[in-house]
């Protein structure tokens, strides 16, 4: 396909996006079936700019004075780094491209601006989300949105029951792979520059290998703050497809018994495969949904990992659609069910043991209100500071936390280069 009419493609599937409040990844799919002529270059190169045009849908509307499909495509391609000459170029009408540009369009396009915008214009994200957002990081709720809204990097975790990190990093230098700033088992594969495609990582040898996994940096830190070690008790609650779990049981060398919960059977079932693939032996899974097998388990376990469900705000920059898709009365019902499983888990702490609460979130609602909540209504429960654990289990000094809390921590894309991860440790006390 000529590079015009990969743009009128991206025009295409995005009307069909916002019309239908359709999945981007649904309207790509649909979209390559109906054109089989379109190589994996052409989809992959339409899919960046759907993408990049969600990522910048409310600053690509004012820039370009509408939000209709066409103006968040070219205001996305503008705001993504594309130089206005190219895009003009690109609008000529023929081989199936895009008209020429209006007066209108070419003016905006010549001398784009966002002076004066409000801040979630300038930030990228919905206006009903501002009041939490700026909860959260006070006059820098901007420029916290708009790192979510950029092109993210691949993190990748050496497993170290078969490889190390420098032989990760050997095995994909071909990507730019380089050691990551703060998991001593995180490797970066920075994140593709204008058309260029992102590498399919899972199709590498290395990965079939099973010497590494994807998964971002913030969740390798994650897993590493819960402290596990060999010959434990620990107890995945929220397991989803396994990635956390993978890492506990690498950290546990194999040791001691830890089980892999979930409440849906389909996030749950990818993890079969990936525990053979990782060599894993010490994991339990336990059937999805099966609440008394759980509760059979018993207050047993000296780590506890709670991964929340939860708004997935701390993912936007690679789930760009997800934050316009979200709604106030899906963040309540995320509310609801953080309170319950905080409470779930719980109940399966022995004394001594820890709790470890995590979301993929950057809302104060759903991370520091949580825990204090529950840490008012249980006192047999303190929290850890979270300088202090890291460095029982992480390399190097602490990271200031984005919420500028001490006793929990927040990652983010701008001050951390990771997604946004929110981690709490909470001890139970000993009697």
């Amino acid at each position: 396909m000529r590079p015009g009419a990969r743009v009128s493609a991206a025009i295409d599937i995005l009307e069909t996006v916002l019309t239908r409040h359709q999945p981007v990844a649904t309207a790509l799919s649909d979209w390559g079936k109906a054109h089989r002529f379109a190589g994996s270059g052409d989809r992959s190169a339409i899919g960046t700019l759907v993408y990049d045009a969600l990522r910048h849908k409310s600053s690509a509307a004012h820039v370009m004075g509408s939000d209709a499909p066409r103006a968040l495509i070219l205001g996305g391609m503008l705001r993504s780094g594309a130089q206005a000459d190219a895009i003009a170029a690109l609008c000529n009408g023929d081989q199936h491209s895009p008209t020429p540009l209006l007066v209108e369009e070419s003016l905006r396009i010549a001398s784009p601006s966002t002076d004066g915008a409000p801040p979630w214009v300038l930030g990228d994200y919905p206006e009903w989300l501002h009041p939490e957002l700026q909860r959260t990081f006070g006059d820098n709720a901007a420029a916290e949105g708009a790192t979510l809204a950029e092109r993210a990097p691949i993190h990748v975790r050496a497993n170290t029951l078969k490889a190390d990190r420098d032989k990760v990093v050997k095995a994909l230098a071909q990507y730019g792979a380089k050691e990551c700033s703060y998991s001593s088992t995180g490797v970066a594969i920075p994140a593709p520059i204008g058309g260029a495609k992102q590498p399919h990582l899972e199709a590498d040898t290395a990965h079939g290998k099973g010497w590494f996994e994807i998964q971002d940096e913030g969740s390798q830190i994650a897993a590493a703050l819960t402290g596990v070690g060999p010959r434990m008790q620990v107890l995945d609650l929220c397991a989803g497809a396994g990635g956390k779990t993978l890492a506990l049981a690498a950290t546990m060398q194999n040791t001691g018994q830890l089980y892999a919960y979930d409440r849906d059977k389909h996030q749950l079932r990818p993890i079969f495969e990936r525990l053979k693939r990782a060599g894993v032996r010490n994991v339990q899974v336990i059937d999805a949904a099966d609440e008394a097998a759980l509760a059979n388990l018993g207050p047993r376990f000296d780590r506890v990992l709670v991964d929340a469900p939860c708004s997935g705000s701390g993912t936007w920059r690679r789930r760009p659609d997800a934050k316009w898709r979200l709604k106030p009365e899906a963040l309540v019902e995320r509310l609801e069910e953080q309170r319950a499983v905080l409470e779930r888990a719980s109940t399966t702490v022995k004394p001594g043991g820890r709790l470890i609460y995590v979301t993929c979130s950057v809302l104060a609602q759903e991370n520091s209100d949580q825990i204090d909540a529950f840490l008012a209504a249980h006192s047999e429960f303190q929290i850890l500071p979270y300088a202090d654990v890291w460095l029982e289990t992480l390399p190097g000094e602490p990271p200031v936390s984005s919420d500028g809390r001490n006793d929990t921590l927040l990652l983010t894309p701008r001050q951390h280069g990771t997604d946004g991860f929110f981690i709490a440790v909470l001890k139970r006390a000993s009697s």
